[in-house]
């Protein structure tokens, strides 16, 4: 039974660490893609995109707020 276990557990480490390559992967592709949308099409003239990111979210909470208050 050990010889099972350990096989087993050997296949969960390369799966899992499979998986946290593949995301790392697409979610690191996502910020970049995402950042440039931001720095492209949201971004104001001084603003960093990290800046920009922040003033969007405070605007959509601030939209959320108004909906919930109608």
């Amino acid at each position: 039974m050990s010889k099972i276990v350990d096989a087993n557990k050997k296949i969960e480490k390369a799966v899992v660490g499979g998986y946290k390559k593949i995301e790392d992967t697409v979610v690191g592709g996502y910020q970049k893609v995402e950042d440039k949308f931001v720095d492209t099409f949201l971004k104001k003239d001084d603003e960093t995109v990290e800046e920009a990111k922040a003033r969007l979210q405070k605007e959509q909470k601030m939209r959320e707020q108004e909906k919930l208050n109608k």
